[in-house]
């Protein structure tokens, strides 16, 4: 070969350019080759272009002599999976843990290390499934979630630490978590034998409701689609899936990028929302949770009107929709938030440090027919004062829709002061237009 005659800095720079796999192979052929192809700086830049891989550690996390050595351990421990596809789902659980770390770190505290292939073997064989290929690596990433003693104890029953999150209305509360795989076998052995699912049923259940409000994701491990419960999913085992059924393929391949079930692609979204801000973290006194409301437009609407802002947005909730039900089919949930501006209430050319709520009206519509026009005192009984520099005041309801598609707008009529003490006349404040839609990712 001519590079014998190359100097070490051509061949380093040389090398540099080149794969993990001709790396390797440019090692074969001289220990002069081997040297410099074993040079950790190249199997750091490898590392990190295909793991996102900062320092030399195994898949479990545990510290390993050098880059070269991590790259290789890595390898071996995904042999019998495409790579591109581990690859794949390890950016994908990257970028949810990352903003985990950031933002919800004793959510992510909860993640258990990954599953060893025994363990999925041993799912596989007690439910008699075979679990496809982008699920069983997402579980060789990480098992998981499981609460300790101390997580129960603050987290109101483990209710708020799901990593998939949820919402709350009047007295039904949700918020989801990824079952490790023992849970995963308990909870399909129990719940599939109560729906009378066929022994030969290939789901298996890998998410829920950590609350008492029933929700569950069955996932289809002969179409790789995720499934969640309807209201009749008790009766009759009703079900409606969570992903565009065009982007899931299982078909066998070298190229993993082909490989994709509901799963991956579930996590993956969800992963995209948390990082671009459209879903975020809500506090409810000590309590912290992934609130599933949207915090960005289209979904999320805000209007501001002599000083008050109110934001609004809907989530479809799949637990309590009824298909079956020609005039109740679908079930939103929305959020209405509202706030004072820092200048505070402006109105008649007058400045108020407050102002307080009177009256709602709604309007609600199926498609574009009026279903419902509702007028009323305050909201959730409660008249809230808004103060410049308070969090916003947040309340949830609810509404049935015979349509997929529809939409809430309306109006607050606010006091400026107080409503003991008022300073002025009644003044209203617009609600923008809040789309009620049937997503295409259920969550």
């Amino acid at each position: 070969m001519g590079l014998e005659s190359v100097g070490d800095l051509a061949l380093h720079i040389i090398l540099s350019k080149l794969g993990p796999e001709d790396t390797a192979r440019i090692a074969c052929v001289s220990k002069r080759f081997r040297a410099s192809a074993s040079e950790d700086s190249l199997w750091l830049r490898i590392c990190s272009q295909d793991l996102d891989v900062s320092n030399p550690i195994d898949p479990l996390g545990n510290p390993v002599p050098s880059f070269k050595v991590t790259y290789q351990i890595w390898r071996e421990a995904f042999l019998m999976y495409p790579w591109s596809l581990v690859k794949r789902v390890k950016r994908c659980w990257d970028r949810i843990k990352t903003w985990l770390a950031n933002n919800f770190p004793e959510a992510e505290a909860t993640l258990c290390k990954g599953a060893s292939e025994a363990e999925i073997q041993e799912l596989e064989n007690y439910l008699k499934v075979k679990l496809p290929l982008p699920t069983r690596i997402l579980y060789r990433f990480h098992n998981g979630q499981e609460f300790t003693s101390e997580d129960l104890t603050k987290s109101a029953p483990g209710s708020s630490l799901g990593l998939i999150g949820g919402y709350s209305f009047y007295n039904h509360s949700v918020n989801v978590y990824l079952l490790p795989i023992n849970q995963v076998i308990l909870e399909t052995q129990q719940i599939i034998r109560h729906l009378g699912f066929s022994s030969r049923s290939k789901y298996v259940v890998l998410a829920a409701s950590s609350t008492s409000s029933e929700k569950l994701f069955f996932l289809n491990c002969t179409d790789g689609q995720l499934y969640v419960g309807t209201r009749n999913l008790a009766t009759d085992g009703e079900m409606i899936p969570c992903v565009p059924h065009g982007l899931i393929s299982l078909a066998h391949g070298l190229n993993g990028d082909k490989l994709q079930d509901a799963m991956l692609l579930w996590l993956e979204e969800h992963g995209r929302r948390l990082q671009n801000g459209i879903i975020k973290i809500h506090e409810e006194g000590n309590v912290r949770s992934i609130s599933l409301f949207s915090e960005e437009p289209p979904l999320c609407s805000t209007a501001i009107t002599n000083g008050v802002q109110v934001r609004g947005s809907a989530v479809f909730i799949p637990e309590l929709a009824d298909p079956q039900d020609d005039h109740e089919k679908y079930l939103f949930s929305y959020s209405i938030r509202m706030s004072l501006q820092p200048q505070g209430c402006i109105f008649n050319g007058m400045s108020f440090n407050t102002c307080q709520l009177y009256w709602r009206h709604w309007i609600i519509r199926a498609n574009d027919v009026v279903v419902s026009d509702v007028n009323g005192e305050a909201v959730i009984g409660k008249f809230p004062l808004l103060c410049p520099g308070d969090k916003e005041f947040v309340y949830q309801s609810c509404t049935p829709l015979s349509t997929p598609s529809g939409s809430i707008e309306g109006s607050f009529t606010f006091v400026p002061g107080r409503l003991a003490y008022p300073g002025g006349p009644p003044f209203e404040v617009i609600v923008a237009r809040i789309p009620l839609q049937l997503p295409d990712y259920v969550f």
